[in-house]
């Protein structure tokens, strides 16, 4: 669960957070929009990944539209992209079978709280579907679908049965649906007292995040496996570890396990946070094994896994100028601020949610050839099918 900022630390449900977390809207400097080059360079290099899914994916008439779902679709142009390769590419799996392609159907979903009109401005005009199919495909300044917002939690059903052809998911599937509730609970024994992530944390706390991770996956799949047609396929890639160790987070470790931990042990030491307001925040992120999802998918029975494997994606920090400490410094601060920003603010406020990451670009510029030579982040990519 999720500390709220207001009053006496109240506990907050998973329902709460449902509600609050997005990453950073709009189009500012520590907005998504903005802070998500990596996302796109890492799903860029996957692409030969994605296109083995999409060729097993069962073709209906095309006389039906197909229609694909990106879940965590965020509100930067990442999405869209993706979104245009599958089409493209499912369009010319007709094409090779002497059929007209079909019409297309996009859903983008996430939480609530996510800023759809940044994304929804984003997207190019929709092509005159007065001309053929083929004329619309091959008009690159335009949108080949239909497109549409779904508003929900991916823990929780979001279509009607036997609607989705297919799933994709990047980058999303490591937030959990809230923070374990004995994680915050000082009188429990996986308490994760001095940190805000399971990062080199002890093993009652880390074993409460992966029983989260477990019992979050498994209801992902078991709602996407009444979702999906029958041959429907699903793409999902979410941050992953190469440690068999859960306390060892691979990149997502020292992006908040280090200089964002101790940007929070500032505010205490400053008096600007209690220790306690501290320990009540903890980033709601696992970074699975391959095990880890492996067993997960396996016990649920609903998909068969065409392919599962660890897949290095490099470092979440874009810089023009790796030599230049002080913009190392700020991309680390945005990095960390576009996707735990609102979280952050929701927990100390605007004002301390400043303070904290100003010292986060501190510690980033003093450390800057460290941190480019160390941060390193992994992806479980799973290509599955239903069963």
């Amino acid at each position: 669960m999720f500390m709220a900022s207001k009053g006496d630390n109240v506990l907050v449900s998973s329902i709460k957070l449902e509600k609050i977390f997005s990453m950073k809207g709009g189009k500012g400097e520590s907005s998504y929009a903005n802070n998500s080059k990596a996302q796109a360079i890492h799903a860029r290099s996957m692409l030969h990944l994605l296109k083995e899914t999409l060729d097993r994916v069962q073709l209906s008439s095309p006389e039906v539209p197909f229609v694909v779902a990106d879940l965590g679709c965020s509100s930067g142009s990442n999405t869209i992209n993706t979104v245009d390769v599958i089409i493209k590419h499912i369009a010319k799996r007709y094409e090779a079978l002497g059929y007209n392609p079909p019409e297309f159907s996009a859903f983008f979903s996430d939480l609530p709280s996510n800023d759809f009109n940044t994304l929804f401005q984003l997207f190019p005009p929709l092509a005159n579907h007065g001309g053929s199919m083929e004329e619309t495909l091959a008009a690159d300044s335009h949108r080949s679908y239909f497109a549409a917002g779904v508003p929900g939690s991916f823990y929780r059903r979001l279509f009607p049965a036997m609607s989705i052809d297919l799933f994709h998911s990047a980058f999303s599937l490591h937030w959990l649906s809230q923070v374990p509730e004995t994680v915050v609970d000082k009188r429990s024994a996986a308490y994760n007292k001095g940190r805000v992530f399971i990062h080199g944390a002890k093993e009652s706390t880390v074993n409460a995040y992966k029983k989260q991770f477990q019992a979050d996956l498994a209801s992902f799949l078991r709602l996407r496996a009444k979702e999906l047609k029958k041959g429907g396929s699903m793409f999902l890639v979410c941050l992953g570890r190469t440690s068999v160790d859960p306390t060892d987070q691979s990149g997502p470790g020292l992006l908040f396990g280090t200089h964002f931990q101790d940007a929070w042990n500032d505010l205490v030491q400053e008096g600007l946070i209690t220790s306690e307001k501290r320990d009540n925040f903890n980033i709601p992120v696992y970074a699975s094994s391959l095990q880890d999802f492996k067993e997960v998918v396996e016990v649920d029975g609903s998909f068969t896994i065409n392919k599962l494997e660890i897949f290095k994606g490099g470092s979440p920090l874009v810089v023009n100028q790796p030599d230049d400490a002080a913009e190392v410094g700020r991309a680390l601060a945005n990095s960390c601020r576009s996707v735990s920003g609102v979280l952050v603010d929701a927990h100390i406020g605007d004002h301390l949610g400043n303070e904290l990451f100003s010292r986060v670009e501190k510690r980033g510029t003093s450390q800057a050839k460290e941190l480019l030579e160390q941060i390193q982040f992994f992806h479980v990519v799973a290509s599955l099918s239903l069963a």
